[in-house]
């Protein structure tokens, strides 16, 4: 069993749709390593995600827009892959709708039995530094904009930091 003081990703890469466990808090802290997981994976031909959200305590929109970022490139697959986000506690829900990301991914609001054997806990890197960081931060707002254009008056300040930042190296 993850310790649930520390935020984790427990995955079962050997199912089909491949299983995400979320434990902890989903944030712009821990979401580079669900970024890369999500790149090696779908690189390697995977199409089909299930998360589930049973054991999330509470997200940030760095977290959602990589979420929207891994449905975006799901869509242009032939056939087009799925992302399926269930057992999502009242305000995650509200938080993923409020962004539109409803209409970009499955939200499954009836699933109660979730493939558990995602034991694995996906093994997160060390801080990659600010400039990365700056980067993945700057990606999954512009793909909460991709996602929904209404997205863009919420997150411009920020773009508009992030975009500086990176610019300056």
């Amino acid at each position: 069993m993850a310790d649930v003081t520390k935020p984790t990703f427990l995955v079962d890469t050997s199912s089909d749709p491949v299983a995400i466990r979320i434990e902890g808090r989903a944030s712009f802290q821990n979401s580079a390593c669900l970024n890369d997981f999500f790149t090696e994976l779908i690189a390697r031909g995977s199409t089909r995600f299930v998360m589930d959200f049973h054991g999330c305590t509470s997200m940030d929109s760095t977290f959602l827009g990589v979420l929207a970022g891994v449905a975006l490139q799901l869509r242009k697959r032939t056939p087009p892959g799925s992302l399926v986000l269930c057992r999502m506690a009242a305000r995650n829900l509200e938080l993923v709708r409020n962004l539109g990301l409803h209409r970009l991914l499955i939200v499954d609001t009836e699933t109660v039995n979730v493939n558990s054997n995602a034991q694995s806990a996906l093994p997160c890197a060390p801080d990659k530094g600010e400039l990365e960081s700056a980067r993945l931060v700057l990606s999954a707002h512009e793909n909460l904009v991709a996602a929904d254009e209404a997205n863009r008056a919420k997150f411009q300040d920020v773009l508009t930091f992030l975009k500086n930042r990176v610019s300056q190296g």
